[in-house]
């Protein structure tokens, strides 16, 4: 019989096999179940919680701060005694039941420089003339003339486009913004001896060559002054608003200062207010204020809300009156400033052209630059 080998290990007391423990971040402790004879024994997978456990390696089980064998510490079941309890004070949650960043009715993210894009389809006569491209009445000419197209097909009447549409003028793409924008609105004092179009067969200076350059789209000019007449002139770059303030629906008032040859009688003056027969229909006064004069040449006040060709010159032709001089000194709203003299312009504050194109002011923070008057342009006709 041969003797067993001698182990070199030193002696340890012997210890009951257990299997692998897994380190888990529990946050309570499991449950315990009755034992035999009565009494309430441990989990033997739990992981140990206090962070000198390793000093306190019994085999009995970790010891209780009283002293005592085979228990927890005291109040461990409280979550206010756990290491981890001032981040439960202040409310700390886990990452995974963080309630979502909340968002705004566009599905975009609640940041004050969020975009706002429209995603909603829009007439194209009204994308276009947003962009500056031309007035919807022009722009429905295009459409008709068959040189506008959408995706590489002509377009129609009424067709509604939307972000992901390539829109063509003449085979040219028109890069087109979905975003609100505000519109740009000029106050140009405009003088005699300029004419309201951009190509004059006759070579005349036109009210273009003074303004600004744009980067995108144009300037569209909100109604025309004749050749000999002077006055206020507003452009903008929106094509709705353009729209909006000289389709006759919206019944704008004019307002024009003229000097007459001569002074208007009772009557004529009442059958300018009942309204006259032209060749193109009929047409009256809104108002008449006389305002006076010195020796032949007298001064009125009128207004009337449409812009035909050369109405007023016409109207006061058909009671046997000459026009001298003419002026407009308001549109709708928009006044002529007095310190706006003759061949100058200046820009409407953004504030003032999102009033008038009816929409809202974009909330921004306020600007020093603001606050000052509106600066006035000097300027002269450049060079063709």
């Amino acid at each position: 019989m041969s003797t067993p080998r001698k182990s070199n290990r030193p002696l340890r007391p012997p210890q009951k096999k257990s299997e692998p423990i897994e380190i888990l971040d529990r946050r309570d402790p499991p449950r315990r179940g009755p034992r035999a004879g009565g009494q309430e024994g441990h989990d033997e997978d739990a992981q140990p919680r206090r962070p000198d456990a390793h000093l306190n390696a019994d085999p009995r089980g970790p010891r209780a701060r009283d002293g005592r064998a085979g228990g927890r510490p005291k109040g461990e079941g409280n979550a206010a005694s756990r290491p981890d309890a001032h981040q439960s004070a202040l409310g700390r949650t886990d990452r995974s039941e963080r309630a979502p960043r909340p968002q705004n009715a566009r599905g975009q993210g609640g940041g004050r420089n969020a975009p706002t894009t429209l995603t909603e389809p829009e007439r194209l006569q009204k994308v276009l003339a947003q962009a500056g491209v031309a007035s919807r009445r022009e722009i429905e000419e295009l459409v008709v003339a068959g040189r506008i197209s959408v995706n590489g097909l002509p377009a129609s009447l009424g067709q509604k486009i939307g972000p992901g549409d390539r829109v063509k003028l003449n085979g040219k793409l028109i890069p087109l913004r979905f975003a609100q924008r505000s519109p740009r609105v000029l106050i140009y004092h405009k003088p005699e001896g300029e004419i309201v179009s951009r190509d004059d067969p006759e070579g005349r200076p036109t009210v273009f060559e003074r303004l600004p350059m744009l980067r995108k789209g144009r300037w569209l000019a909100v109604g025309r002054l004749d050749f000999n007449t002077s006055g206020l002139l507003l452009f903008t770059n929106d094509g709705d608003l353009a729209n909006r303030l000289m389709h006759p629906r919206y019944e704008l008032d004019r307002e024009y200062a003229v000097r007459l040859l001569g002074e208007l009688t009772e009557e004529q003056a009442k059958s300018l207010i009942d309204g006259i027969q032209l060749e193109d229909g009929p047409a009256r006064f809104n108002s008449l204020r006389d305002e006076g004069g010195e020796g032949a040449n007298h001064w009125y006040r009128v207004t009337l809300s449409e812009g035909r060709n050369r109405e007023v010159r016409r109207m006061f032709e058909a009671v046997g009156l000459t026009v001298s001089r003419l002026m407009r000194v308001r549109y709708g709203p928009v006044e002529l400033p007095a310190r706006l003299k003759r061949g100058m312009w200046m820009e409407m504050s953004e504030a003032d052209a999102c009033t008038l194109a009816g929409v809202p002011v974009p909330q921004r923070r306020p600007d020093e630059r603001e606050k000052r008057p509106p600066k006035l342009h000097h300027t002269t006709p450049r060079p063709r």
